[in-house]
C-alpha cells in the first residue's frame, strides 16, 4: 500500500486560495526560517562553534532573504491563482502551473527557500544554518520531489512530463517554457 499525501484541494476562490497559501508560508518561514536558525545558533554557541561575520553581512543577508521572499510570494501567488490550490500537498493544485516563475524552474519554492536559509544564515553568521539549508534541499530533492513528482504524472500525464522534460529542477530555463504541447496528448 502506497501513502498518498497528495489531496487536490477543493474548490475555492483564487482569493481563498491566496489567502491560505499566504498563511500557510507564514507559518513555515516562523517554523523554518526563523524558529530552526534561532534554535541552531543557540546550539551553536552552547557548543562553541564559531560564526563568520564581514562588513554589511546583515545588508547582505537581508537582501538576499528579501530577494528569495519576492520569488517565494510569487510562487505562491501563482500557485493559488492558476493552480487554483496551495503549495502545500494537503491541499494541492488542481491545475498544472507552468507560468510565472514555474515557466522558468519547476519548483521556485524550493529553490527560494534555500536562498531563504542562505540569507538567514548570512545574517546570523552561521555556517551550521547554510547546511540546515543545505539538508532541506537534499530532503526535498531525494524524499519529497520524487512523490510530487509521481503525483503530477498520476493527475497531469504528458502535459506534466512534457513540462517537467522542458524545464530543468534547480537551474532556472531561460527563455522559459513556451507550452508548445502540440504533441502532447492532454
Amino acid at each position: 500500500m502506497r501513502l498518498n499525501m497528495f489531496r487536490v484541494a477543493r474548490k475555492a476562490s483564487p482569493g481563498w486560495n491566496v489567502a491560505k497559501s499566504l498563511a500557510q508560508m507564514a507559518v513555515l518561514w516562523c517554523l523554518f526560517l526563523f524558529l530552526g536558525p534561532f534554535v541552531i545558533t543557540r546550539a551553536e554557541a552552547a557548543l562553541g562553534i564559531a560564526g563568520f561575520a564581514f562588513a554589511a553581512q546583515h545588508v547582505a543577508g537581508t537582501v538576499l532573504f528579501l530577494a528569495a521572499s519576492i520569488g517565494a510570494v510569487w510562487s505562491c501567488v501563482t500557485m493559488a491563482r492558476i493552480g487554483l490550490g496551495t503549495p502545500l500537498p494537503l491541499d494541492c493544485a488542481r491545475n498544472l502551473v507552468v507560468s510565472g516563475p514555474y515557466r522558468f524552474i519547476r519548483n521556485p519554492m524550493a529553490v527560494v527557500a534555500m536562498l531563504q536559509a542562505f540569507g538567514v544564515g548570512i545574517w546570523l553568521g552561521s555556517w551550521t544554518v547554510f547546511v540546515y539549508g543545505l539538508i532541506g534541499e537534499a530532503a526535498w530533492n531525494w524524499i519529497l520531489r520524487p512523490m510530487e513528482e509521481r503525483d503530477l504524472v498520476e493527475r497531469f500525464g504528458a502535459a506534466y512530463e512534457h513540462y517537467r522534460d522542458s524545464v530543468r529542477c534547480w537551474v532556472p530555463t531561460f527563455p522559459g517554457y513556451l507550452r508548445n504541447m502540440e504533441n502532447v496528448d492532454r
